[in-house]
C-alpha cells in the first residue's frame, strides 16, 4: 500500500428532494474528481437527498409538506441508486464516502456509505445520536457504527456533524488507528449569527481538533444553500430567510498537525477541494501524542464499547436470537418466555 494519495472534498448543493437527480450530480462529481487524480471523494452529511433544513424553520404542522417527499427520496441499501454509485466507483477507480438519508423500512437514518474503488460498500454506518430536532426525523445508530476500515489508501473512518463533539465516540475511532477521517457536515448557513455554537467557526474547529487529537488526516466536506433551496423552504418569508441565508459551505481538509491542506472555496460557491496526503506524516504526530496509545493513562480512564448490533426484534426460532438475548440480559436466568 502506498502512503501517498489524493483526497477530494465536495462542496456542492444537493438536488433537494430529488434522489435520482442527486445521483446524476454525484456521478458527475465523482468523474471530475477521478479525472483530477483523486483516490477518495467525500460528500457532506445527508447530501442525498439534502439536509432537512425545514425541521429548523417552522412548526411541525408546517414541516409536514416536506415529510413525504423526504421519505420517498431517501436512499435504500441495495437499491438501483446504490448500484449506480457503485458502478461510478468501479468505472473511475475511486473510493467514495457518501452522506445520505438512509431509508430502512419505515425509518430514516443519517448515514455514511463508504464504497471502495471496486464499488463494494466496505462501511455502512449510521449517526449514533441525531442532534436536537434531527431526532424528529431520524433513528439512532449503535456501537457497531463506530468503525474504521482498512482500504488500499489507508485506514478510513467516518463521523457526521456533531458526532465530532462526542469525546467517547471520537476516542473509539482514534483507538482503531484511523489514518483518514471523513467528517461530513451539512451546510453551515443555518441560524448563522443567531444561535449558540452552530457557526462555521466552531464546526471547522471541531474538524481541526479531530485531526490533531487523532493524529490523522480529516476530509471535511460541507454543503451549501442555494437561492432555489431557500425559495422552496422559505417561500418568501423574510424571517425564515434570515434563519437560512445563502451559502454556508465551509469545506476543509486538515493534516495531522491541524494545518489546512488546501485553499478554501468561497462559502457560496460550488467546487471540489483537493489535497495530496502522505500517511508517513502521521508518525510524527503520533510520536508526540497518541491518545489511545502511549499518551493514554490506562490506570485512570478507559473506554468501554458495545459493538453489538442492536435489534428491535429477535427471532427465538433462530439459535442466534437466544444467544443475543442471553448476552444482552446478562445471564440465562434473566431471559423470560
Amino acid at each position: 500500500m502506498s502512503t501517498q494519495s489524493k483526497v477530494a472534498a465536495v462542496q456542492a448543493a444537493p438536488c433537494f428532494l430529488d434522489l435520482d437527480a442527486g445521483i446524476d450530480k454525484a456521478i458527475g462529481l465523482i468523474e471530475e474528481a477521478s479525472a483530477n487524480g483523486a483516490n477518495l471523494i467525500a460528500f457532506s452529511e445527508t447530501w442525498l437527498p439534502g439536509y432537512p433544513n425545514h425541521i429548523w424553520l417552522g412548526p411541525v404542522a408546517w414541516q409536514m409538506q416536506f415529510v413525504g417527499r423526504y421519505f420517498d427520496n431517501s436512499i435504500v441499501a441495495g437499491s438501483p441508486q446504490e448500484a449506480r454509485l457503485a458502478k461510478a466507483c468501479r468505472d473511475n477507480n475511486i473510493q467514495l464516502s457518501m452522506g445520505c438519508s438512509e431509508r430502512d423500512g419505515g425509518s430514516l437514518y443519517i448515514a455514511q456509505w463508504h464504497f471502495d474503488e471496486t464499488g463494494e460498500v466496505v462501511n455502512r454506518r449510521r449517526k449514533l445520536k441525531p442532534t436536537h430536532v434531527e431526532r424528529t426525523v431520524y433513528g439512532e445508530g449503535d456501537g457497531s457504527d463506530l468503525n474504521v476500515v482498512q482500504t488500499s489508501i489507508g485506514r478510513v473512518g467516518q463521523l457526521a456533524c456533531w458526532e465530532h463533539l462526542q469525546p467517547l465516540s471520537k476516542y473509539a475511532m482514534y483507538a482503531q488507528n484511523e489514518q483518514i477521517h471523513v467528517a461530513a457536515w451539512p451546510n453551515l448557513a443555518l441560524y448563522e449569527g443567531v444561535a449558540y455554537a452552530l457557526g462555521h467557526q466552531v464546526n471547522n474547529g471541531a474538524s481541526m481538533i479531530y485531526a490533531v487529537e487523532g493524529s490523522c488526516f480529516v476530509v471535511a466536506p460541507c454543503s451549501l444553500v442555494t437561492k432555489e433551496m431557500q425559495d422552496m423552504l422559505c417561500d418568501g418569508d423574510a424571517e425564515k430567510e434570515a434563519l437560512l441565508p445563502l451559502g454556508g459551505g465551509y469545506t476543509t481538509i486538515y493534516g495531522p498537525d491541524g494545518s489546512e491542506l488546501a485553499e478554501r472555496i468561497p462559502h457560496d460557491h460550488e467546487g471540489i477541494m483537493y489535497a495530496d496526503i502522505d500517511l508517513h506524516m502521521i508518525g510524527y504526530a503520533k510520536g508526540a501524542a497518541d491518545p489511545a496509545g502511549h499518551y493514554a493513562k490506562r490506570d485512570s480512564t478507559r473506554l468501554l464499547i458495545n459493538r453489538k448490533k442492536q435489534r428491535a426484534v429477535v427471532n427465538f426460532d433462530d439459535a442466534s436470537g437466544w444467544e443475543e438475548m442471553v448476552e444482552q440480559s446478562g445471564s440465562p436466568a434473566d431471559v423470560t418466555e
